[in-house]
């Protein structure tokens, strides 16, 4: 092993990260962690304007990723006797609520899409506005009949770590898991547009596919917060979900748990489930914020896990990191 990667297996994985960029990507940048061995690859650009290439160590918007930290916490929190994992929990973690996804509500899509997010990325939210505007329509489905992601599930999920602990949420998450696991690289911004450097310029199309890309880097991310609106970098995603998958942050009752899928086989509580043809069962999130698209993947045991960023938002996320992932995880 060289670096996590044999020789000829780094050189494929590159090749991987070359034609991710050469679809259209403005840059990419992965992480794999083999145990204590880790290897770190990037293509492509951190800035159109000036060229700059992307390097490993930067920081990006984990979008969705964030998911699995909440998860984390709300079972760490399960297991401690500070609250019971009962149906209407349970099917918040697993997306099976009904409740309807306030990033579904016609007005915060038309804030969040076209020309008019340029304006309303600055916008700051309160959870309990975004819980609001999902409380505006009737649920999706009956409670616990129907896997349908939403985002307003790991809102509620946020304000219940905050009323049960009486801490933020972003202190929760830095107790529990960002400090005890050295994740220098990951915060939860709040409020700051700005991103921690180093990082990537990120491009967005403004949720439509096939035009011209604008710079929206600086952003305010409360429109996400415990859904979504987590930095971090490749290598400390692949060092959380190592130790996650391999059961060191949830005792073994929690951790079957959330590992264990329901009827339709994809989401467990807090985790997405990808069957591979060939190939390991890989678990993990993925996720896309405005000009950021990630993934986070590994074997079950935590053996293999891979981490990827794309400082862009035009292409589908395991579309575009499936070769990558069954590389890495291989």
């Amino acid at each position: 092993m060289k670096d996590g990667v044999t020789t000829g297996a780094a050189g494929r994985v590159n090749g991987h990260l070359d034609r991710i960029v050469a679809g259209g990507a403005p840059g990419v940048i992965a992480g794999i962690r083999r145990g204590q061995d880790v290897w770190c690859g990037a293509a492509g650009v951190a800035d159109s304007a000036t060229g700059r290439p992307r390097v490993v160590d930067e920081r990006f918007r984990i979008a969705s990723v964030t998911k699995l930290f909440t998860a984390t916490v709300v079972l760490q929190l399960v297991a401690e006797g500070l609250v019971e994992l009962d149906e209407d929990l349970r099917r918040l973690l697993s997306h099976t609520s009904g409740i309807f996804s306030y990033t579904d509500d016609p007005g915060f899509v038309a804030d969040a899409t076209g020309p008019a997010f340029l304006t309303t990325r600055f916008r700051t939210y309160r959870p309990d506005e975004l819980v609001a505007l999902a409380r505006a329509h009737p649920p999706t489905s009956p409670p616990g009949t129907t896997y349908q992601y939403s985002n307003t599930n790991y809102v509620l999920l946020g304000q219940l770590i905050e009323r049960i602990t009486g801490d933020s949420y972003a202190e929760e998450v830095h107790r529990r898991i960002i400090s005890p696991l050295g994740l220098t690289g990951t915060s939860m911004p709040g409020t700051e547009t700005a991103l921690p450097e180093p990082h990537a310029r990120h491009y967005s199309t403004l949720m439509e596919p096939g035009t011209r890309p604008y710079d929206v880097t600086e952003l305010d991310s409360t429109c996400a917060w415990a859904a979504g609106g987590l930095v971090s970098t490749v290598g400390d995603l692949t060092r959380f979900l190592a130790e996650l998958l391999a059961g060191r942050l949830l005792p073994a009752t929690q951790q079957e748990q959330m590992f264990t899928v329901g009827p339709d086989g994809t989401y467990g509580l807090g985790v997405v489930h990808w069957p591979q043809p060939g190939g390991p069962s890989l678990w993990g999130h993925n996720g896309m914020i405005h000009g950021s698209v990630t993934i986070a993947a590994g074997t079950r045991d935590g053996g293999a896990v891979v981490a990827a960023n794309v400082n862009g938002d035009d292409r589908d996320s395991i579309e575009m990191f499936t070769d990558l992932l069954r590389e890495a995880c291989a």
